[in-house]
């Protein structure tokens, strides 16, 4: 279960490490740096490319690990509330998977349980629970 590909391990170790805050005040020092030598290089094309470059490339490379990270923790966490669905006691089973409904089923899911809040919200006393 553990037996990640190298992408999985060097995107979440990334991923992981650019959201540390040594990493932003390194990214504000790079930037400071650059405005520091603008009058150096005389605020050049070339100067400008060379921020210009970085920050795309950087930029470019981030939006596929960050996805990577994002899509892992997004199907991580439907697997957990799949299985409290599952595992409770009076839960609809029929949730389970939801995320994989067309549109169309998941606007008729969206506006029945719409319609039982607003019921539940009018009745006095809300018995229609698991709990209960």
């Amino acid at each position: 279960m553990h037996n990640k590909t190298w992408y999985a391990r060097f995107a979440k170790q990334t991923s992981y490490l650019c959201g540390r805050p040594k990493v932003f005040v390194l990214a504000v020092a790079v930037i400071v740096v650059w405005a520091v030598t603008g009058p150096l290089f005389h605020f050049s094309d070339t100067w400008q490319l060379v921020i210009n470059t970085g920050t795309t490339i950087i930029t470019f490379l981030m939006v596929f690990l960050i996805q990577n990270t994002q899509t892992r923790d997004t199907e991580a966490m439907q697997l957990k509330l799949d299985e409290l669905i599952r595992a409770t006691h009076g839960a609809h089973n029929a949730l389970l998977d939801l995320e994989e409904l067309e549109e169309g089923a998941l606007e008729q899911s969206r506006k029945r349980y719409q319609a039982l809040a607003r019921a539940a919200r009018k009745a006095p006393d809300d018995t229609d629970c698991p709990d209960a």
